[in-house]
């Protein structure tokens, strides 16, 4: 199985998100449960990303 690098644009977006999870996280701005969907959606970018060509 060969796995494809993401565009620069989506890592950048996944990185956001990812930051942004720290940030809800320990900043208090939310729940705890909206750090979770945003690191999570940030993974699964990702995965996306690298297994699909052209993300």
């Amino acid at each position: 199985m060969k796995l494809n690098a993401p565009k620069n644009v989506t890592w950048i977006v996944a990185a956001v998100l990812a930051v942004l999870a720290l940030v809800v996280k320990f900043a208090g701005f939310a729940s705890v449960s909206v750090a979770f969907w945003l690191a999570l959606a940030s993974a699964v970018l990702l995965l996306c990303a690298s297994f699909f060509a052209g993300l």
